[in-house]
């Protein structure tokens, strides 16, 4: 009988924290790397033990600097799968370029595409992420995808702070299938933002739903500049919600002024993970840990298990 592969974890520097959560979770130390740069800022990458006939899984959160991180992990998968590793597993928590999915002229890009077959061209034979921005990013990919979910944590959260004036609101089209999957776990309604003519006015923002005297839960899957939120909370509070806001996002990337746009002083919670680091130090942001799921998801797919359906999308039974 075949001897089973032995389990090898590596990480890059998009999110050593998480990288060592995950590791401790498991159980199982990082591989030794070195990882530096040339005097005109290009990578090397030197692996410092044998990963021969190994299951490696390499995590690396592509968050700013997105190009930085992406081009580490491509080449630290060519090298792991140039030094004979059995089967190599992308670990991105953060997937940059999500929200460049389709096109919107015929000569548009679709740099999440390009990603995907980077990926795969560079070695990885599976990959692991959460909370993907568009379902068919994972169409993109010709090998496994497995998309997590903060789901099940974002309603554990709530829940334990059950309140019956809450709302779930989605600030746009794109969040509404996240958010009505939380308000239907919390027994809450349900408000969906839509947009009359400019979408950055306050004023031409409607809600499909009643917020009126409810106090909002906003939900999205990540926040970049804010900008969409803040146009949110000003039209929700002039449609006469409760000033005590609340916001749910998986990735908080906040890219400069973000945080500053979207605390309103009527926010009383920001709510992210910890898919990209948070080094802010304000009281109310609140970040949830993620290395026990991307864990249980290398666990499972080691030893060649399905994942258990409380890691996935929408379909979580909490």
């Amino acid at each position: 009988m075949r001897p089973r592969q032995p389990l090898k974890l590596f990480a890059g520097n998009g999110n050593p924290d998480l990288a060592h959560r995950i590791a401790a979770e498991l159980g199982t130390p990082l591989g030794k790397l070195l990882l530096r740069r040339f005097s005109d800022g290009e990578i090397r990458v030197e692996c410092d033990e044998s990963v021969r006939g190994c299951d490696v899984f390499v995590i690396q959160s592509l968050c700013p600097p997105i190009h930085d991180h992406l081009m580490e992990l491509l080449i630290l998968l060519d090298a792991l799968r140039r030094a004979s590793a059995a089967r190599l597993t992308a670990v991105v928590p953060y997937f940059a370029y999500a929200r460049q999915e389709k096109r919107a002229s015929p000569r548009d890009p679709v740099p999440a595409k390009v990603v995907a077959d980077m990926l795969t061209t560079a070695g990885a034979d599976r990959v692991i992420t959460m909370d993907l921005h568009a379902e068919a990013i994972a169409g993109f990919f010709h090998i496994p995808v497995d998309d997590l979910s903060a789901l099940a944590m974002l309603v554990r959260h709530y829940a334990a702070r059950r309140d019956p004036q809450s709302v779930v609101v989605a600030p746009d089209a794109g969040a509404v299938r996240l958010a009505r999957a939380l308000a239907s776990r919390l027994n809450v309604p349900l408000a969906a933002a839509y947009t009359r003519g400019h979408a950055d006015s306050p004023t031409h923002v409607r809600f499909a739903g009643d917020v009126e005297g409810l106090k909002p839960i906003i939900v999205e899957d990540m926040i970049v500049t804010g900008r969409r939120l803040e146009v949110c909370m000003q039209a929700l509070l002039r449609r006469g919600c409760l000033p005590e806001i609340r916001i749910a996002a998986t990735h908080g990337v906040f890219a400069e002024g973000a945080l500053e746009r979207i605390l309103l002083p009527e926010v009383v919670e920001l709510v992210v993970t910890d898919t990209v680091p948070q080094r802010h130090q304000d009281p109310r942001v609140t970040v949830l840990g993620t290395a026990h799921l991307f864990a249980e998801a290398i666990r499972r797919a080691y030893n060649n298990r399905m994942l258990d359906v409380s890691l996935t999308l929408v379909r979580i039974t909490d």
